[in-house]
């Protein structure tokens, strides 16, 4: 398969939409970027679905039509006319697909304003956004799903969700279950520790599916961060400078660690 107008419009999305997830995809081998660019251009359609409109029945009604668009794509039958679905269809199998419908169920917080219920289903959002991702990837390329992505998954979904949490907060909503500075560097530290948890497990992700682990460049250093000073987070100034994000960028791509 070669870059189309599909795929080609996939890119631009991400480019323009998560412009981190962009370069590292740019850092993966080409063939690998024709799987990472229709799933992390999903992933932007989706993560913004709720917020375009005030009118939540829409919102619903936008987040519906894409877990209706994979599961035409996990049923083997027709599949409807979308640059990302069509691209989306011809790198995912079913397995694949229905484990991206967990990323739009779980777009439906985002919805309204109620808060997390208790940490569990925090931590269930946050691997369903952004775990979800990795392993969906990681079957489209080998057909297995290794636990190291779900841990891998969960700690760069909760870096990107605590530099989330001011304009969260500004938008009205209540992200964290609770905002007390010693409980914000638990959670970072929680999150911390599943980072150290996927490297020890490093030999799970084969070398095929290596640079899909490049989106987790920066988890590292803002978990880091957020525990050291969890004041941070509320402060937004949790990451790294540009010069320094690239440098890491180009060392992961390079020796293929996290």
């Amino acid at each position: 398969m070669s870059f189309d107008a599909d795929l080609i419009a996939c890119a631009k999305l991400v480019e323009k939409g998560d412009p981190d997830r962009f370069a590292a995809t740019m850092a993966a081998p080409v063939e690998l970027r024709k799987v990472l660019f229709p799933i992390y251009a999903f992933n932007v359609e989706v993560s913004r679905a709720p917020w375009v409109t005030k009118e939540a029945i829409i919102a619903e009604m936008r987040l519906q039509w894409w877990t209706d668009a994979l599961e035409e794509i996990a049923s083997g039958g027709l599949v409807r006319r979308h640059e990302v679905v069509t691209s989306l269809a011809h790198v995912l199998d079913a397995t694949a697909a229905r484990e991206l419908q967990k990323v739009v169920q779980a777009r439906l917080w985002d919805v309204y304003r109620d808060p997390f219920e208790d940490q569990a289903a925090f931590s269930k959002y946050i691997e369903d956004t952004a775990a979800s991702l990795l392993l969906a990837a990681s079957q489209a390329v080998r057909g297995t799903m290794p636990h190291a992505l779900t841990d891998l998954g969960y700690a760069t979904g909760l870096a990107q969700f605590l530099r989330a949490v001011p304009e969260l907060e500004r938008q009205g909503r209540r992200p964290l279950v609770d905002g007390r500075p010693e409980a914000v560097r638990d959670l970072a530290k929680g999150g911390f520790d599943r980072l150290v948890k996927s490297r020890q497990a490093r030999s799970e992700v084969v070398t095929e599916t290596r640079p899909i682990t490049l989106a987790a460049w920066q988890a590292g250093p803002i978990l880091k961060q957020a525990k050291s000073d969890p004041r941070r987070v509320a402060d937004g100034t949790l990451g790294t400078s540009e010069a320094a994000k690239k440098l890491r960028l180009v060392w992961q791509a390079a020796v293929g660690r996290w």
